[in-house]
């Protein structure tokens, strides 16, 4: 049997290829529009940024000060995801049970089931932007299955992700994820 992984693990698991993702752009791929219709690649992570902090602050989690986006985007979402990764450490934080859009849950589990999955998908539309590696892991494709599978149709709710499009005959199965998700690879 597997270990499970603490909500800690799996936000670091998505953290780590996303930084090293956004250590590789140039301040010119910052402004490569992404397959999120209207938004650059500098775009995709401020909202990844503002999201998480927004939620977690409506939870009682002081992350501080934002980080400074003008002094680079990378360096800012290290700054971000760093003292994130601090305050989910505390069984305290992901423990804080709430009523969530599907009922009773757990910051963890919010954090984990969206906000994670947020940070796999907006990996590859950073990717796709810039013409980097946007190959995710099976584990990843696991994950985002699970996701969509959980979101059932809110998923396709407004500002969440468009309607899904329908995938080549033979695709791969990261093509057919991204298609439920509305992107086409």
């Amino acid at each position: 049997m597997e270990p499970t992984l603490t909500t800690s693990q799996r936000y670091h698991d998505a953290d780590r290829p996303l930084a090293a993702l956004l250590d590789t752009l140039s301040p010119a791929q910052w402004g490569a529009p992404s397959p999120c219709e209207g938004w650059s690649a500098g775009d995709v992570v401020r909202h990844l940024i503002e999201t998480q902090r927004d939620f977690l602050a409506k939870h009682g989690v002081d992350l501080g000060d934002s980080p400074e986006i003008d002094q680079g985007l990378a360096a800012a979402w290290r700054a971000h995801s760093s003292v994130v990764a601090d305050r989910i450490a505390q069984d305290t934080v992901v423990t804080t049970r709430f009523d969530g859009h599907f009922g009773p849950t757990t910051v963890g589990d919010t954090l984990e089931r969206f906000y994670v999955f947020d940070m796999v998908v907006h990996r590859w539309d950073v990717a796709r932007a810039v013409g980097g590696d946007d190959a995710f892991t099976d584990v990843e494709l696991d994950a985002i299955e699970a996701g969509i599978a959980g979101f059932g149709a809110a998923l396709h709710m407004e500002g969440i992700c468009k309607a899904g499009v329908e995938a080549p005959a033979h695709a791969d199965r990261q093509t057919r994820v991204l298609a439920m998700l509305g992107r086409r690879s």
